[in-house]
């Protein structure tokens, strides 16, 4: 049942909480560049997330681990330039926050004023709880991300569903609630059964966005570049592509080329 939509000037952590009392779905979608982020933002996404996932589609890193703190900040900075309407959520990357809260305070700290973004994401749960209430004590909005934790991918050894299991799905609605607990103002499950992810959605008051977790949750999330068809090797069963680009796109330079070798371009009305 669709509800009728807010008119939201801009996307605040509240009006995401207010989004998911009043039953409005969220919608959401990464960004790691100026040009793009205009588009996402103009389309009327609520948040776009600067997500650890530029490794892998900007740089060409197998995994989300070695993207830098710098790197982020210089993805998240370009992003917020952009931004009119929607809420920016910037990743912590691997190695600012998980063993340190004074380090995970010292990353936020530097993403909040070196990019200008709104929030930060971290992936965990009971594991990062004292680098989650540091950064919350500081005043800095924290996202969390329970479920496949892409950054712990060497620890799980794979990128299949989780939680199908009774006691990680049991720890992960202990998790999620602790993260309510904490003061987290939302939450990300990726990839896990969608029937425990409705549970989740149900059992807390914050919004949970899903990607590959089904549609009972308070909204959703995917990779801008997978979503438009600009990538074309990685296909789960979550992604629904809208476009595609990369069809497009190589049939327009192709034509380029073409016309190029061929003198039609540029042509008598293509210069001075």
């Amino acid at each position: 049942m669709s509800v009728a939509k807010k008119d939201y000037k801009k996307i605040t952590t509240k009006s995401l909480v207010d989004m998911k009392a009043n039953g409005e779905k969220i919608s959401m979608l990464t960004a790691y560049d100026y040009t793009m982020a205009k588009i996402v933002d103009t389309a009327g996404v609520d948040v776009i997330l600067v997500g650890d996932s530029a490794s892998n589609v900007m740089a060409g890193h197998e995994t989300t681990l070695p993207i830098t703190l710098d790197q982020m900040i210089y993805h998240a900075s370009s992003v917020v330039r952009a931004i009119d309407r929607a809420l920016v959520v910037v990743d912590l990357p691997f190695g600012t926050y998980q063993s340190d809260p004074k380090e995970a305070l010292r990353s936020s700290i530097r993403i909040m004023k070196e990019s200008g973004g709104h929030a930060v994401k971290l992936e965990g749960g009971s594991e990062i709880k004292d680098s989650i209430k540091k950064i919350l004590n500081a005043g800095i909005p924290v996202m969390g991300h329970l479920g496949l934790t892409p950054q712990s991918i060497y620890k799980f050894g794979t990128y299949t569903v989780r939680a199908k299991e009774e006691a990680e799905a049991d720890k992960l609605i202990e998790d999620a609630k602790l993260l309510e607990r904490l003061g987290c103002f939302a939450l990300v499950l990726e990839k896990i059964p969608a029937k425990l992810a409705q549970k989740v959605a149900e059992s807390i008051q914050i919004p949970v966005i899903g990607i590959g977790a089904g549609s009972g949750v308070d909204g959703q999330v995917l990779v801008l570049h997978d979503m438009i068809g600009m990538t074309h090797e990685f296909s789960p069963r979550f992604l629904r592509r809208y476009m595609n680009l990369y069809e497009d796109m190589t049939k327009a330079i192709g034509q380029y080329v073409s016309d190029v070798k061929a003198v039609d371009f540029p042509n008598a009305n293509e210069q001075y």
